[in-house]
């Protein structure tokens, strides 16, 4: 027989699945947000956004994670909005 998965659980999957509606993780514990980063990774749902959240924990496990996968910022070329003929 199955075992059901504990309150948790499946509050940190309903968090994956709505983490770009969040403003802070700070108040989290370390475990919840090591375990929510996985589980973002795992479902393919970490977006620019979201990475800026977990960031924005401070804490050095989530930052020594991030630098450990060597997930990176995306660098957005700018480009001109005006071509002149002026080089």
């Amino acid at each position: 027989m199955r075992t059901q998965p504990s309150l948790l659980s499946l509050a940190i999957d309903t968090a994956v699945l709505h983490l770009s509606h969040f403003s802070d993780l700070s108040p989290l514990p370390d475990h919840i947000l090591l375990d929510l980063l996985g589980r973002t990774l795992k479902a393919g749902k970490l977006n620019e956004k979201v990475l800026n959240l977990f960031m924005a924990t401070g804490k050095d496990e989530i930052l020594s994670v991030i630098q450990a996968l060597n997930i990176q910022h995306v660098l957005t070329p700018v480009l001109p909005t005006r071509c002149s003929e002026k080089f």
